[in-house]
């Protein structure tokens, strides 16, 4: 059951992604959530994302952020690492992320999926076929309604980490 909410993979950080590997095996997408995954909740691209995007299209891919803000809060970051976007979202439902995939002209087969938080982010990847990472939150510091889902994240993630260890991962 708490299988859906399972990321493919969990890692550190985004900017740990093997992206040049992804794209020597087929991906040609990547949808990203914003806040807490490229920079803390609200900043602008700083420069560690704006390096990233440049990379990304230097390989050849396609990027898309997708992310249940409005478009005050979205449009600015896209314009900033010249990216396509999908606002207010509606995740965890897979509509914003098939969506993202059509504008970026790619399939499920050929995007991944990177993000900081369980039940909208990778759920809704999930939902939609796509590869996910899960990333750890960039800042601590979250609005009540997202560190109070943290502590029903932990419990997934507790379940999650021992099924990896069964497996060997």
């Amino acid at each position: 059951m708490l299988e859906r909410f399972y990321p493919d993979e969990w890692v550190e950080s985004a900017y740990g992604i093997p992206y040049k590997t992804l794209y020597e095996s087929g991906i040609r997408g990547v949808i990203f959530d914003i806040d807490n995954t490229l920079v803390p909740h609200g900043a602008p691209a700083d420069e560690r994302a704006l390096s990233l995007f440049a990379g990304l299209h230097g390989l050849g891919m396609k990027t898309c952020l997708v992310s249940n803000n409005k478009e005050p809060r979205v449009e600015p970051f896209a314009k900033q690492v010249d990216s396509g976007y999908i606002c207010k979202a509606g995740k965890p439902k897979a509509k914003g992320y098939r969506m993202a995939m059509e504008q970026m002209g790619t399939d499920a087969g050929s995007t991944v999926f990177v993000g900081d938080q369980i039940f909208t982010d990778v759920y809704g990847a999930n939902r939609a076929g796509l590869y996910t990472y899960l990333t750890k939150p960039i800042d601590p510091r979250e609005e009540i309604q997202i560190v109070l889902k943290r502590y029903l994240e932990a419990v997934v993630l507790y379940f999650y980490k021992r099924r990896q260890m069964r497996k060997g991962v």
